[in-house]
């Protein structure tokens, strides 16, 4: 049984969620970020269904290795967790940063101790979203740029990890986003 707190959450993802991304299920879509090119594109197999480009990543650029707080986008292969509106950035689209890959990277390298790197696995296996507030960081996604200003989003990578779209963008991006979805981060 459902909680009656958690109704209008539940309600507002799948109010922002299109008919279309059930039948985007069944085929083979996925997103991919190219961090390099600057431009997510959104892939049926190896054929690009959308491209949008002038994209904005973590202001300190791309890392295997994240932690809290150092202003870097994550790389890796990520499933959408999260579709919701933002008051902050008009749409968020949430990924399962930390992945178990990330964990172990940091296990290995002290960023985390047992305790957080069980809870990541625990979570990955439920098929949960991941515990976001451990030393290697989270609330990762994609979205808009708000209210923010478009000629900064123009000139510069600003976000604190995020990919960041304009508003325009995120909003035709999600008629195409699943839970589930996979996003490659490159």
């Amino acid at each position: 049984m459902i909680s009656h707190r958690f109704l209008p959450l539940i309600l507002s993802i799948l109010l922002v969620m299109p008919a279309d991304a059930a039948a985007n299920r069944d085929r083979d879509i996925w997103i991919l970020v190219d961090t390099q090119a600057m431009v997510l594109s959104v892939l049926e197999g190896n054929r690009a269904r959308r491209t949008y480009n002038e994209i904005a990543i973590g202001r300190a650029g791309t890392t295997q290795n994240k932690v809290s707080g150092d202003s870097k986008t994550p790389l890796g292969d990520f499933r959408l967790v999260r579709i919701a509106p933002s008051d902050v950035f008009h749409r968020f689209l949430g990924i399962d940063y930390p992945t178990l890959a990330h964990a172990e990277r940091g296990l290995r390298a002290g960023t985390i101790g047992r305790e957080h790197y069980n809870a990541i696995q625990q979570a990955l296996k439920a098929k949960a979203i991941p515990p976001q507030e451990t030393p290697l960081g989270g609330y990762i996604g994609i979205h808009g740029v708000g209210a923010g200003d478009p000629a900064v989003h123009q000139n510069f990578n600003w976000t604190q990890g995020c990919i960041a779209l304009t508003n325009r963008q995120i909003d035709d991006l999600s008629k195409w986003v699943y839970l589930g979805m996979r996003v490659v981060i490159r």
